[in-house]
């Protein structure tokens, strides 16, 4: 049967009677944390011989065979299989079919919803299926702020978005970033902005700010080039377009300053949260180019763009895509004629 999300963590802390944990989804590290804590709440260990067997999925065959056979040292066993895919389906089934108390954990991130093994297994009432899926949006903010909080730290309100919008395509990967940022700042310390980018990996961040910021510059060439090379390295579409976002906040802020007298430099200077110098040149072109009332117009594009992500059957990057060079076309444009 499908596990709903609200009963997964107490399942795989207690996985009961169940026979056969299906975990499936484009999240790998997540679909390796959570066998890992399925194979230890079993067997109370990872490496035990006598309790655990790690088949890969050319051994397959082996399945029936290792979930019936009983562990010598006594205590349930646990037969794990790796990228398992349709081919195991009669073995699983046979498994299902015998008698044996051993828990079958299949890791299966290449398995779609019209996979014949998931949905035998979505059926059937001694198995459980489980989508392991990269985190976004307030989901991804809320498990950085409890990540953080459980090492005893707090974040501040802008490096909690900006690592929302590096984080996420891997929940191993994020809360190992987390964890090195936890130590970085001293338990009871502070996460700001500077301490987030000086301790979190790149996980896509550089290049992303490389092709944000040659988008509201108007470079249309960089902006494709840095981009392809964010997606590249795991920046999800939900998450480039929520950088965006932020971005164009921090550029209307300083648009609004500008409407007070200080010049385009100034602005930029005094941007909060801080522009690294690298992208100094290109956020001052920007405030060049665009207006707040540009500004808000593309914001109000981006949220509808990550809306349709979560919403309609096209591909979110090519989306995700469209309205980051959108962007870059319409601040080019604006180059052409001279200003906003």
């Amino acid at each position: 049967m499908k596990l709903e999300a609200r009963r997964v963590e107490a399942f795989l802390d207690a996985p009961g009677t169940c026979r056969v944990a299906l975990l499936f989804g484009n999240d790998s590290g997540l679909i390796r944390e959570r066998s890992n804590r399925l194979v230890r709440a079993v067997a109370g260990t990872l490496d035990d011989p006598f309790r655990v067997s790690d088949l890969d999925r050319e051994s397959v065959g082996r399945i029936a065979e290792e979930t019936g056979s009983r562990s010598l040292a006594g205590g349930r066993r646990v037969v794990r299989v790796r990228d398992v895919t349709d081919s195991a389906l009669s073995a699983v089934t046979a498994a299902l079919g015998q008698k044996g108390e051993a828990l079958l954990v299949l890791e299966g991130p290449s398995l779609t919803t019209r996979s014949k093994l998931r949905g035998m297994l979505d059926r059937a009432s001694d198995a459980v299926t489980i989508g392991c899926y990269p985190l976004d949006g307030a989901a991804l903010e809320q498990v950085i702020v409890a990540t953080l909080t459980g090492f005893g730290v707090t974040v501040e309100s802008d490096a909690r978005t900006w690592l929302a919008g590096q984080l996420g395509v891997d929940q191993a990967v994020t809360r190992s970033e987390l964890g090195k940022l936890a130590l970085f700042v001293g338990q009871g310390g502070r996460v700001d902005l500077a301490a987030a980018q000086m301790s979190v990996g790149d996980l896509a961040g550089l290049s992303l700010d490389d092709a944000l910021f040659a988008a509201t510059a108007g470079d249309v060439v960089e902006t494709d080039r840095a981009l392809e090379l964010a997606v590249a390295e795991g920046a999800s579409p939900v998450g480039v377009l929520r950088s965006g976002l932020y971005h164009l906040q921090r550029l209307q802020r300083a648009c609004s300053a500008m409407t007070l007298g200080v010049s385009a430099s100034e602005a930029a200077r005094a941007a909060k949260p801080p522009v690294f110098y690298q992208h100094q040149a290109a956020f001052v072109q920007a405030l060049r180019l665009w207006s707040d009332e540009d500004v808000q117009g593309a914001c109000s594009r981006l949220w509808e763009a990550e809306r349709l992500c979560k919403r309609t059957g096209t591909p979110a990057e090519t989306i995700c895509r469209s309205a980051v060079l959108g962007l870059a076309q319409r601040a080019a444009l604006a180059r052409r004629r001279g200003g906003p």
